[in-house]
């Protein structure tokens, strides 16, 4: 996007949609994933389920940084240029 067709900076339509959305979850709903997700592949992984284990090994990563978005969000997000 063109930064001159946008010369307030806004949020498009689908991003503040997303942001409302994301704004109402808990942000230690992403960290319990991430932790359960390790213990998951921890489980698999001494079980001898290999591929599964990496598998979902790679999921923490995501999670947090889903986290780390929805952090953002609540503190950064379109809410708080809107009510200004």
């Amino acid at each position: 996007m063109n930064p001159s067709d946008n010369p307030e900076h806004k949020e498009g339509p689908v991003a503040t949609a997303i942001e409302e959305q994301t704004a109402k979850l808990p942000s230690d709903l992403f960290l319990w994933a991430a932790l359960g997700a390790i213990g998951v592949s921890l489980y698999l992984q001494a079980k001898g389920d290999r591929d599964r284990s990496l598998f979902v090994g790679q999921w923490p990563a995501p999670f947090l940084l889903l986290g780390l978005y929805n952090k953002l969000v609540k503190l950064e997000g379109h809410d708080k240029t809107d009510k200004k």
